[in-house]
């Protein structure tokens, strides 16, 4: 399954939803047990990964299209072009609503692959997923 971006970006899906199974395998969720891996597409072609991580401390618990974001940028890269989001829910689950608007942060009106490991998928567009996302126009003045 391949769709074409007005960048002229072809999506190999089939590699990104790959890599976030591989990155969900890596999840680390003894509290939850709800597994998540992210695969983005960046706009230099690189696919980063991440894996939601669990903190006994719940609000320091990072999910996995948050760490993919983070490692991403840590490489030097700023733009994502898609994303596979897989977890083993049925339906397959959506990013939450703070990986929606850290999403926005680095991404325009992307594709989204939502997957589990029984092969149901979809894919959304992040403005269907996120209408109305923060918008700052700076400190006054």
């Amino acid at each position: 399954m391949s769709v074409d971006l007005q960048k002229n970006t072809t999506i190999d899906w089939d590699s990104l939803y790959e890599a976030a199974c591989t990155a969900r395998d890596q999840s680390y969720s003894p509290y939850s047990r709800f597994k998540v891996g992210a695969a983005l597409l960046t706009a230099e072609g690189d696919v980063v990964v991440g894996c939601n991580v669990e903190n006994r401390s719940y609000g320091l618990t990072i999910c996995a299209e948050r760490t993919a974001l983070v490692q991403m940028v840590a490489g030097g890269q700023r733009e994502v072009v898609a994303v596979a989001v897989v977890t083993e829910t049925s339906p397959p689950a959506t990013p939450c609503g703070m990986c929606r608007e850290s999403l926005t942060e680095f991404a325009g009106d992307i594709p989204v692959l939502t997957a589990n490991l029984r092969g149901e998928r979809k894919i959304y567009r992040l403005r269907e997923l996120h209408p109305s996302p923060f918008e700052w126009a700076g400190p006054p003045g």
